[in-house]
């Protein structure tokens, strides 16, 4: 049995603090926008899960890359571990999108360039999470995976220039990485901050979480084999 390991303990306790932090700020420190009203709050929600989703990406493109080149199990289970995440905050993206978009364009889905190609990278990942639970398990499976990981995550750049490339687009522009700098009052600002950490700190405490499962089947696994070898002896 292994021994708890104490710094992730403490970014589990980091992360119960922030996310009460996180929601004073955004419900009654952060000030209500003066166009959209209540409804733009969703945006200290909605940034920080695209946030989590580009990082989970790159992390399971990261991955990939170390296990074609390592053939290390243990980067292909970071690599699946870190795609499911991304896939559930990613899914975070396309709900909260629709709910912010009815009352600012009254319309739930447009196929703006923006929607369109985050809803094509989260397709992208549930079919990478498709392929691996369908294909049979050893090397050839975590292979296939990490190539189709690899390729999947140019869509990342893609989703994020998107409006920056595109000139027709109803999605509106940056407003912190804009050409103008950041377009948000000091307060909105700290709060979406405060929502970022927030919501990073989580990624980061699930994610160990998730990869020791992932161990912890490969084990049993190991555990069946040397089992049923056993008692063909």
């Amino acid at each position: 049995m292994k021994r708890e390991n104490p710094w992730l303990n403490l970014l589990g306790l980091a992360t119960l603090i922030m996310i009460p932090v996180s929601l004073w700020a955004i419900f009654i420190y952060a000030p209500i926008e003066k166009t959209m009203g209540v409804v733009q709050k969703i945006f200290y929600y909605h940034v920080p899960s695209a946030w989590i989703a580009f990082l989970a990406f790159f992390i399971v493109f990261l991955s990939s890359i170390l296990f074609l080149w390592q053939r290390d199990k243990k980067w292909d289970n970071l690599a699946y571990s870190a795609a499911e995440l991304g896939v559930v905050f990613c899914s975070l993206v396309l709900i909260t999108g629709p709910i912010w978009a009815k009352p600012a364009w009254n319309v739930w889905w447009t196929w703006d360039v923006r929607l369109t190609t985050t809803l094509v990278l989260w397709l992208v990942y549930v079919a990478y999470l498709i392929l691996r639970n369908y294909t049979s398990e050893g090397y050839q499976r975590g292979r296939f995976a990490a190539v189709f990981g690899i390729i999947g995550f140019v869509n990342v750049p893609l989703v994020f220039m998107s409006i920056r490339w595109w000139e027709r687009k109803q999605h509106p522009n940056p407003v912190i990485l804009g050409k103008s700098g950041s377009g948000l009052e000091p307060a909105m600002l700290l709060t979406l901050i405060i929502s970022l950490v927030a919501f990073t700190l989580l990624f980061f405490y699930l994610l160990p979480q998730r990869l020791r499962l992932e161990n912890m089947k490969d084990e049993l696994g190991e555990m069946k084999e040397e089992i049923m070898e056993s008692m063909e002896r």
